[in-house]
């Protein structure tokens, strides 16, 4: 029997996706569990697995954006016929060459009806009485709201003379190479086509240092596109561009944009000494190196490790800033999950370490390591996004000592983390040289106050200042 596979919901928030590639050719052998296309949100590339057993036959090609439910394809039993297809022709609902293929009613043929892609708009009082005078809906011009075929319609045809119609020339789907869209946008800035690149990734996938063995291969052989050589591809956006406010980016704008428009937010400064947390860390790096740590895999704990842990720990004892905002009342949340932002190309990501406040130092750094890297490869499952309660963002490795940064709903506050500086602590009439970290708290003034969120930011300095504890918790 047919099974009807559909675009997943990949998150609450989800609006829609853009099937990247597929993963396995039309027709092709697939089981439960197997791998069938690349799924692209505003937030996350993943993989999406079959649900199902059966030949797939994919009914839109790659590149197609489509929102959530929405029919991308069937898995058939060997031998089994495309529904609505007829001798094996393209199912109805295919796009073939930007056109709607739609299933001819009482004829044997397939036409394709110029015009966005969706089933055909008619009444089923229309389809009875069509089938019943054995005229194909493709021929009849809808009078009904948006174009729909009614009852009457069918009737003012004339049966005598039906419209001629042609059978269309139905393209097969191709199946696009297994490439991320980022490394898309980094071949085409390199001018190298991407059907002459040999993948070397999982399941042939094709990646960056692919594209630039393709890149290097081309230019010995003067293959190449006739442009100035680049040592690299741009860093960022370039004078005079135009940046569509779409997928990530767009997401982001909105995002922000109603962050602001709804919530009270104001930011409150607060100075961290944290000369004894660097010197830990330094001590740390001294004893640990050889241990072996992966080679450019750090095991000593980043300070935003250290602010991570203080921030979730803090929380427990300042509830109000662990909440969100609801049906006309403030929700305390059980659960304390901190996002930490992470900068990729495209944008920003919030991975989030799941139960914080419960686990060590040493756990969370491995999983912020683990959920960054996850982030700058787009290789984050769609559980590493949701559910944060709290987030932590750091612009110190910027140079940045001061900012505001705003709340990510449905969270009412948001931690910031500037860079370390040096400091100066008077001793009675002695300076002292200190490693000083300026924290930016906003926080949503509709759930907290001003003294509130100030004690939090004295509870989260004062768990700094003693990072063995931090480290043994």
């Amino acid at each position: 029997m047919a099974v009807e596979v559909l675009l997943p919901k990949l998150g609450l928030t989800m609006q829609e996706g853009t099937i990247t590639e597929w993963l396995v050719p039309p027709g092709g052998p697939v089981r439960p569990g197997d791998v069938i296309m690349r799924l692209a949100t505003d937030k996350v590339d993943t993989d999406v697995e079959a649900e199902g057993e059966g030949h797939f036959h994919p009914v839109v090609p790659a590149g197609t954006t489509l929102p959530p439910g929405a029919l991308v394809g069937w898995l058939l039993a060997a031998g089994e016929i495309l529904p609505g297809a007829v001798s094996g022709a393209a199912p109805s609902g295919a796009v073939v060459s930007g056109a709607v293929v739609s299933g001819a009613v009482g004829s044997g043929d397939l036409v394709a009806q110029p015009g966005p892609a969706g089933r055909l708009l008619a009444s089923p009082n229309a389809r009875r009485v069509a089938r019943a005078r054995g005229i194909d809906l493709v021929t009849v011009r809808g009078t009904g709201p948006g174009g729909r075929i009614v009852s009457e319609d069918i009737e003012a045809v004339d049966v005598a003379a039906p419209l001629p119609v042609a059978p269309p020339v139905v393209s097969p789907l191709v199946v696009s190479p297994p490439v991320t869209p980022l490394v898309r946008r980094y071949a085409e800035t390199l001018g190298v086509d991407l059907a002459t690149v040999a993948g070397r990734g999982p399941a042939g996938r094709i990646r960056r240092a692919d594209v630039d063995r393709a890149a290097a291969a081309a230019a010995a052989a003067g293959t190449r596109d006739e442009r100035p050589p680049q040592a690299a591809p741009p860093a960022g956006p370039r004078a005079g561009q135009v940046i569509a406010l779409t997928g990530m980016r767009g997401a982001i704008a909105r995002t922000m944009h109603t962050s602001l428009q709804e919530m009270a937010q104001l930011t409150h400064g607060y100075e961290a000494d944290v000369t004894d947390l660097v010197a830990l860390r330094a001590q740390l790096k001294r004893e640990w190196t050889g241990t072996g740590a992966t080679a450019g895999e750090p095991r000593v704990p980043s300070l935003n490790d250290f602010v991570v842990r203080a921030a979730a720990l803090a929380l427990g004892d300042h509830p109000l800033l662990n909440a969100t905002i609801r049906d006309g009342a403030i929700h305390l949340l059980p659960e304390i999950h901190v996002g930490v932002a992470v900068a990729v190309p495209d944008g920003l990501l919030v991975p989030v370490v799941r139960d914080a406040a419960t686990r060590g130092l040493l756990d969370i750094a491995a999983d912020v390591r683990r959920l960054a890297g996850a982030a700058r490869d787009k290789k984050l499952a769609v559980r590493d996004l949701e559910g944060a309660t709290f987030v932590v963002t750091s612009l110190g490795g910027y140079g940045v000592d001061f900012f505001t940064p705003v709340i990510n709903p449905p969270n009412v506050a948001i931690l910031g983390v500037g860079r370390v500086r040096d400091g100066v602590r008077w001793e009675g009439d002695t300076p002292r040289r200190t490693s000083v970290l300026t924290l930016s708290l906003s926080f949503d003034h509709r759930a907290v106050d001003g003294a509130p969120a100030a004690e939090y930011l004295r509870t989260v300095t004062a768990l700094l200042a003693r990072p063995l504890l931090l480290l043994a918790g």
